[in-house]
């Protein structure tokens, strides 16, 4: 109706909007009714009102139609977005697993092949120096997140620090023996033998917390001991000394697994929370670990190797070194936004099938010596450890 005034007062620009108002008058259907009507109805023979009529009919659609079509047209754009929003939706959940399993890999591939070249290609004898740049790094750009608000942070008290240390003190042991089988050994083979950390896990969890295993993850973790023996027999880059400090780095890395699952709920009690999510246990391992490193490294005189190597004087020595300490929190990342977009049994399966890459990675970049019964060894681990993940679905 608004448009029809605009339209008469741009042709007859002496009628007043105020004039055309009150012409009108309020119907008792709640439309309104033009006063020539009813001069109109005055020449119509009594009882022919033009209410049925083509004046009634006008009416009618000029008071029912256009609204019916207003809500027509806001339901098929309500209906438009809502199928845009759903569609939109649903590509974000098929992508999300996708994209955050690939980050997963991607970052954990990455810090094992770059730890690899600072340890081996590099030559840097100071596993202990490398573990501690890499966790500083990480604190620091925990702390900045928090600070930020980019991430939530529980307080840090003493009674949480004191219930940590026995986790800690075991994390910086596994940090710095995985650190030392890296360098003396290649990379498949330390992907294969750390098959054995599931089997003391395993142990473990049956002598301490009574969980019995079925008879498929104790078939798959019997294989992933033939696939370890046999690899080393056939290794033909051999060192005594990497695959001791790989055995120790099993022992301390299932210690770990078992010790955290143990003073998980006393560690929460003492905060004042209530709680203790993964971003804060990640802040506390690194930031704990920091002493104890330093600790170490004036213990075995690293300083004084650090100070005098030629190859801290190399800047993309420095490159490597802290771009494999950024990949070191990408993977606490992606592994805890992957395992929030699929669930634990994707994850460990995912998690089995990322040994494959790496190992074949390994083997092509650092030009492995490499014989036919080693590479059915490595092959025949990765089997094992892909069944050992399915037996623990079921």
């Amino acid at each position: 109706m608004s448009n029809d005034l605009k339209l008469n007062v741009t042709i007859n620009p002496d009628v007043k909007e105020s004039d055309f108002n009150s012409s009108l008058e309020i119907s008792p259907h709640g439309g309104k009714v033009n006063v020539v009507r009813r001069l109109i109805g005055g020449f119509l023979p009594h009882g022919k009102m033009p209410g049925g009529g083509i004046l009634g009919t006008t009416e009618r659609r000029g008071t029912n139609e256009r609204p019916r079509g207003n809500r027509l047209t806001s339901e098929n754009e309500e209906l438009n977005v809502h199928t845009g929003e759903k569609r939109a939706h649903e590509s974000k959940l098929r992508s999300g697993p996708l994209i955050s399993g690939a980050a997963y890999c991607l970052s954990s591939c990455s810090m094992i092949l770059l730890n690899k070249v600072v340890l081996s290609s590099y030559a840097f004898n100071a596993g202990i120096s490398l573990m501690f740049y890499q966790n500083l790094i990480c604190s620091i750009i925990v702390i900045i997140l928090g600070l930020c608000g980019a991430v939530s942070l529980e307080k840090l008290n003493w009674k949480l620090i004191k219930v940590w240390m026995p986790v800690n003190f075991i994390f910086v042991g596994m940090l710095v023996s995985g650190m030392y089988s890296l360098k003396y050994i290649n990379i498949a083979m330390v992907t294969i033998l750390k098959n054995m950390t599931n089997i003391l896990t395993a142990v473990g969890e049956f002598y301490i917390f009574r969980k019995r295993q079925n008879q498929k993850v104790w078939t798959a973790m019997f294989l992933m001991i033939i696939s370890a023996v046999t690899g080393g027999v056939t290794d033909l880059s051999f060192d005594a000394t990497g695959y001791a400090w790989q055995l120790v780095n099993c022992v301390l890395t299932a210690s770990y697994s078992l010790t955290l699952r143990r003073i998980m709920d006393t560690a929460k009690s003492v905060t004042k929370s209530g709680s203790l999510n993964e971003v804060s246990m990640v802040l506390l391992n690194n930031l704990l670990s920091l002493p104890f490193g330093a600790f170490l490294i004036i213990i075995f005189d690293e300083w004084t190797y650090v100070i005098n190597a030629d190859v801290v004087k190399i800047p993309m020595f420095w490159v490597v070194a802290t771009v494999s300490g950024l990949l070191g929190l990408a993977i606490s990342f992606t592994s805890m936004w992957f395992l929030n977009q699929t669930g634990p049994t994707t994850y460990s399966l995912v998690g089995s099938l990322n040994k494959i890459p790496i190992s074949i990675a390994g083997l092509l970049l650092f030009n492995v010596p490499l014989s036919l019964p080693n590479l059915f060894s490595i092959l025949f681990g990765l089997f094992a450890g892909i069944f050992f993940a399915k037996a623990k679905m079921s």
